[in-house]
């Protein structure tokens, strides 16, 4: 394909592109980081009334407070205004923690974005995945409407990205809405913002891992797409009861029923999750109030960051 028929292209596909790569570690988002929502507005209104227990806990030490909050990424406008207790939270602390600040994509090297989530020259996507991997990614593209031209010029991992994205979209959910940029926005100039990554190490992740790895990744996605609403469904149900439990089955059961994608899980939650453990405790003997987000499947499980803070001989409070 032509360079500038296809920066052509990339030009009118900017805003899926941009919307999805503004929100950190999205892959595997029916079931891992990224979660949608859905349901009544009247279900969501006995969710988020006071005394209901949130995806929202605090530990304390004897020189500083944390507070972890499970993060939904993609949301409805209708999901707000949250719990108040999330809402004091926030408002008692001195600074807003995420895992990458969404803000800053702007400075994002687009050319090392470009390096690692495109193919270069002649390559393209079905010289590195099976046919039948390839046949699913034609048909996915055909449905949610995406050029075929564009499509084969992503590397895996991004088109998996891309093809979540546009289906969150495409189901009404937006990154905008999500509960990271809710707080970043607001936190711009009033609060110290930090970050537990930076969206450079969690691309250097993703970009790294092998053809294979890629292709299992990219895999999964596909096949999980069509069941996407009502497995997010299923777990905004249990994040708005603050119910860590069955978020925990939910998760587990998904990586039960695809052993291959195991590997992956690892690297994306139990490594992510000792090191952002790490940092977290650095909060807790420093000075200061943290209000800090994470994607709500870090926190859950015997490996979770919950977990993982306990073990250290903290005191964790679910709110």
């Amino acid at each position: 394909m032509h360079a500038k028929r296809f920066y052509s292209k990339l030009n009118k596909s900017r805003q899926w592109t941009a919307r999805t790569v503004r929100t950190p570690i999205v892959p595997l988002i029916v079931v891992l980081i990224i979660l949608g929502l859905s349901g009544s507005l009247a279900s969501l209104q006995s969710a988020f009334s006071y005394n209901q227990k949130s995806f929202l806990w605090k530990v304390q030490s004897s020189r500083s407070t944390v507070y972890l909050l499970g993060s939904i990424h993609f949301l409805k406008e209708d999901v707000y205004p949250l719990n108040q207790t999330i809402e004091n939270a926030y408002k008692s602390s001195d600074n807003l923690v995420v895992e990458a600040n969404i803000n800053e994509l702007g400075n994002l090297d687009l050319k090392m974005l470009a390096d690692r989530a495109f193919y270069k020259n002649d390559d393209a996507i079905e010289n590195h995945v099976s046919q039948d991997t390839y046949h699913l990614i034609k048909k996915e593209s055909k449905t949610l409407g995406m050029p075929i031209e564009l499509i084969r010029m992503q590397k895996p991992w991004f088109l998996a990205l891309s093809f979540q994205g546009m289906e969150l979209m495409r189901l009404g959910y937006d990154p905008q809405q999500g509960v990271d940029y809710h707080f970043l926005v607001r936190a711009q100039g009033k609060k110290r913002i930090l970050e537990l990554e930076s969206l450079d190490e969690q691309l250097s992740l993703l970009s790294g891992f092998s053809d294979g790895e890629q292709e299992q990744f990219l895999l999964y996605t596909l096949k999980t797409l069509s069941s996407m609403d009502s497995q997010v469904e299923s777990m905004v149900r249990a994040w708005t009861s603050g119910d860590a439990q069955a978020m925990e089955s939910i998760l587990s059961d998904a990586a039960v029923q695809d052993m291959s994608i195991a590997p992956i899980f690892g690297k994306l939650f139990d490594e992510r999750n000792v090191r952002m453990t790490s940092t977290i405790e650095g909060y807790l003997n420093s000075n200061g109030i943290y209000f800090v987000i994470i994607g709500a499947g870090h926190l859950v499980g015997k490996r979770g960051i919950v977990e993982l803070i306990k073990s250290k001989g903290y005191v964790v409070e679910q709110l």
